[in-house]
């Protein structure tokens, strides 16, 4: 790393590291780093574990949340601390790894959701959607997040296997869907492999995304004018910077 580089104080936020102390010259999606304060309410208020500090099972929490952060708000690979951008690969549900460029242009909602089935039986079509309009379709969704949390751990590192559990609750619309309001929540396991300094390497995901899309498909239609309203609404409305992806 450049010695000419300094560290500035930038955003609290007791769950995801590198955010307070990144780079000075850090290039951030919005122009700034990201307020959590919303999620991290959900996911106060809603999870069903609580790990002590310093354990092996909120490492790993907290270790996932910040790579998160940084897949979704961090706009070079060069500025990412938690992963190691060599040997860095996403495997979800078995197909084929992509590299921490490739996962960084997607966006983490187009690489978690993306899939093989035939175009009438998908549920969201990644291939059609950018990283803009994926967040903008989530975010709408879940106006205060989608938290995250760890179940269990059942290997330390290199090589650590997890559960987790993912929710939010569905208050915005949804691809033409009306919100219910209701929790929407999935379960899945992860393998994640680091290095030495314990940065990801390896990052495996396995999940029914059916869990996710049954909550947000369960709502009705809206009609094409309040279909176009919300829309232009969005429009108009700047980006929320807490929007959680699938970690």
């Amino acid at each position: 790393m450049d010695k000419e580089k300094r560290s500035i104080k930038l955003a609290e936020d007791k769950y995801r590291s590198f955010l307070h102390d990144a780079e000075a010259d850090t290039q951030w999606r919005n122009g700034a780093p990201p307020n959590f304060d919303k999620v991290n309410l959900v996911f106060e208020e809603g999870r069903t574990k609580t790990w002590p500090e310093g354990s092996l099972e909120e490492t790993v929490q907290n270790a996932v949340k910040s790579w998160e952060m940084e897949l979704s708000h961090k706009t070079r690979l060069q500025d990412f601390r938690s992963i190691n951008p060599d040997n860095f690969k996403l495997i979800v549900n078995g197909k084929e790894g992509l590299s921490g460029e490739e996962t960084l242009r997607m966006g983490s909602y187009n690489a978690l959701l993306k899939n093989s089935l035939p175009q009438e039986l998908k549920y969201y079509k990644a291939e059609e959607e950018s990283f803009e309009s994926s967040h903008n379709a989530f975010g709408s969704a879940f106006p205060r997040g989608f938290a995250w949390e760890v179940l269990g751990v059942y290997s330390g590192p290199p090589t650590i296997a997890y559960k987790f559990r993912h929710w939010g609750f569905f208050e915005g619309p949804f691809k033409g869907h009306v919100p219910t309001g209701k929790m929407v929540q999935f379960y899945g396991m992860g393998v994640l492999k680091v290095d030495e300094a314990l940065r990801a390497e390896d990052v495996e995901v396995y999940y029914d995304p059916a869990e996710l899309f049954a909550g947000l498909l369960n709502g009705p239609l809206l009609s094409a004018d309040h279909e176009q309203l919300e829309s232009s609404e969005r429009s108009t409305q700047t980006t929320p910077s807490n929007r959680c992806p699938l970690h």
